[in-house]
């Protein structure tokens, strides 16, 4: 395929295990040499994009359309994702004793959760390589994701999700025209269903890290922490972690930064902790040395669908990005999270996905703990809009 290079940055792909470089201009899922995930590279030369090139921009991810992978702008699917707001948590903070704790709200993005970004991303990439039809394991967002760009680019779409999965999620994937196919399990038991249909059909998977495009998107969460910061990071990020495409593309956000200039190389990056739920945490049981991976790991149904990812091919990625940041990582459970969703909408007015809830949990639990300090800055990622929830928590959350 032959394409007119215009903004972006991107020269090639290389495999995250063992370094090989691979095309980036052709179709590519996971890389041939190890079957591992593909990240991009990209040119980052300072003379040609600059941190004040960036007022001008619209208030959107494709501000940052160099260091993006799609390459002729038409391909730019877009329904409006990214640059959500830093809210500060005052009354929380005072409650608790922080000096400054701030949350990012990616509940605001089309489709109401962070998965607007990776597969806004996504779907470019897959109009861009000439491809019909994708398709999809899903907890439930990314599948509401992807099936609303496919709806925009005109692409076919087969979302495959669990059953127990809250009904919004069904319904709204079926609203985007998507063919919804439901299986009995979590999102390991719909990438095997997945697995099958691919035998019958002309279809690309956008599964988590199985292509190489998804984690550019969620990256852009990264530049814009920094961005909005005026360049200062936080001394910590809380992530609720599931596939961790979003922990691993902030990392590699903030190293693209660095090497661009946009951050000081005596910056300090923050310590990066991730958040699972305790019925299923198999990042946290490596982390702490209870197995050697999560190839085997037995998961359970989780309030916080997104968190329900029992064997997460980007495992080794984000242990790395644990170690390197200085990080942790631990569960908290059912009742936990929901206390969080109910505290972040009753002293703040935010309705957050029980990830969201996770999230404020495992922070007072790090405090009580003393492995985070008050006067400390602690960001914290709310991934999604509790509204799609309410089946899961109708009637728990509000005590």
């Amino acid at each position: 395929m032959s394409l007119v290079i215009t903004s972006s940055l991107l020269s090639d792909l290389h495999c995250s295990q063992c370094g090989s470089v691979h095309d980036a201009l052709i179709r590519q899922t996971l890389s041939n040499c190890c079957q591992a995930p593909l990240l991009c590279t990209y040119s980052l030369d300072r003379s040609v994009l600059q941190k004040a090139d960036l007022v001008t921009r619209s208030k959107s991810l494709w501000r940052y359309e160099e260091l993006l992978p799609v390459i002729q702008p038409e391909n730019q699917i877009s329904l409006g994702e990214g640059f959500t707001p830093l809210l500060t948590l005052n009354r929380l903070a005072s409650n608790h004793g922080f000096k400054r704790l701030t949350l990012k709200d990616e509940g605001l993005n089309p489709t109401g959760s962070f998965k607007a970004r990776g597969l806004c991303m996504a779907i470019s990439k897959a109009k861009e390589n000439g491809e019909v039809a994708c398709i999809i394991p899903t907890a439930g967002n990314a599948g509401v994701a992807m099936a609303a760009y496919c709806a925009r680019a005109g692409l076919d779409a087969v979302v495959v999700m669990p059953r127990h999965t809250p009904e919004a999620f069904k319904e709204e994937c079926i609203g985007y025209g998507a063919q919804l196919i439901l299986v009995d399990g979590l999102i390991n038991d719909c990438a095997v269903k997945v697995q099958e249909l691919m035998q019958q059909g002309s279809y690309f998977d956008v599964s988590t890290l199985k292509e190489p495009y998804r984690l550019e998107g969620k990256k852009t969460m990264g530049y814009e922490i920094a961005e909005q910061l005026d360049w200062q990071l936080p001394d910590v990020i809380m992530y609720p972690t599931g596939g961790g495409t979003g922990l691993i593309g902030i990392w590699k956000a903030f190293h693209e930064m660095k090497a661009l200039g946009w951050l000081a190389q005596e910056q300090k990056l923050p310590r990066m902790v991730a958040v699972q739920a305790e019925n299923c945490a198999p990042v946290v049981d490596t982390y702490l040395g209870k197995q050697t991976n999560s190839k085997q790991y037995i998961g359970k149904p989780t309030l916080a669908n997104g968190l329900a990812v029992p064997r997460p091919i980007g495992e080794p990625l984000m242990l790395n990005v644990l170690r390197e940041s200085g990080g942790t990582a631990l569960a908290v459970s059912e009742d936990d999270m929901l206390e969080g969703v109910s505290e972040l909408a009753r002293y703040e007015g935010i309705f957050a996905a029980p990830e969201g809830g996770a999230i404020w949990a495992a922070t007072k639990k790090l405090l009580h703990q003393g492995w985070l300090q008050p006067d400390e800055h602690v960001l914290l990622l709310n991934t999604g809009s509790g509204q799609k929830y309410l089946d899961n928590i109708k009637g728990k959350w509000y005590r």
